[in-house]
């Protein structure tokens, strides 16, 4: 049977949605902005249709053009995506947490949540002063199986070998540093060791040079992690065992109650 005009009218206005979508995400992953014709090889859309779609962008004001003719996100998407960062629940109960770990520890900290197979991180205190930073954005993502954060949370779930299997399935598990773990057997070791330590440890496996602790936080229930916080540390200025000899201060801190909330589990 052949659709109906009113179906085909609506399919048509879903997949010019889906456009719009589309150049609204490609853009971005530009913060230096990009030219119609950038925009058009990277979606791989028909010109008239970035155009049409980067013109309804700017017409909702969540995207502009700067001075060069560059298309940028808009003030109006930033002050919408600031605004809904800050008011988010497990944002609002863990900066605290987050705050007092980065005075105590003068070391990058991290708050992430899984998704999928990456770690995305939902929110990071930098150290004071001159301290050299990490490159970490809120919002980036990495691997989960070479990252502390990663592998607190997946200590959580994937209990024997064979979850493993399943959760790596046909993938191939990316080689970030000569110390990641790339098999089933390797990552199950892994994270049976978390599991009987209570944290979790990144000895250089995502980022040469770069190493953290990592624990699970109950923030709305205590059996489900609502995500793992990290203390990441340049390596040579914060070794892992002294990150590993502070496991009991850091989960202390966790633990401690934040004015007007409730105590983390």
């Amino acid at each position: 049977m052949s659709p109906t005009p009113a179906a085909t009218e609506g399919e048509a206005r879903l997949v010019g949605t889906d456009r719009v979508l589309a150049v609204l995400v490609e853009l971005a992953q530009q913060p230096a902005g990009a030219t119609l014709d950038d925009m058009v090889r990277r979606t791989g859309h028909p010109k008239a249709t970035v155009h049409r779609a980067l013109a309804s962008l700017k017409r909702a004001g969540l995207a502009t053009q700067d001075g060069r003719g560059h298309y940028i996100l808009g003030d109006e998407f930033l002050r919408l995506a600031f605004a809904h960062h800050e008011a988010r629940p497990d944002h609002l109960r863990v900066r605290p947490i987050l705050d007092r770990l980065a005075e105590r520890f003068g070391e990058t900290i991290h708050f992430a949540v899984l998704d999928g197979t990456d770690v995305v991180y939902r929110d990071k205190v930098d150290p004071t002063g001159g301290a050299v930073r990490l490159t970490s954005t809120v919002g980036g993502r990495n691997p989960a199986h070479c990252t502390g954060v990663g592998k607190a949370l997946l200590a959580t779930r994937l209990h024997t070998l064979a979850d493993v299997e399943k959760w790596i399935g046909d993938r191939t598990l990316e080689r970030r540093t000569a110390a990641t773990a790339t098999t089933a057997g390797e990552l199950h070791a892994r994270l049976s060791e978390t599991r009987e330590r209570g944290y979790a440890v990144d000895d250089q496996e995502n980022e040469a040079g770069i190493n953290c602790i990592a624990v699970p936080v109950y923030l709305a229930s205590p059996s489900e992690p609502s995500g793992a916080i990290s203390v990441s540390a340049v390596a040579y200025r914060t070794p892992l065992a002294a990150l590993v000899e502070a496991a009991s201060d850091i989960r202390n801190i966790i633990d401690q109650p934040t004015a007007g909330q409730e105590k983390t589990a």
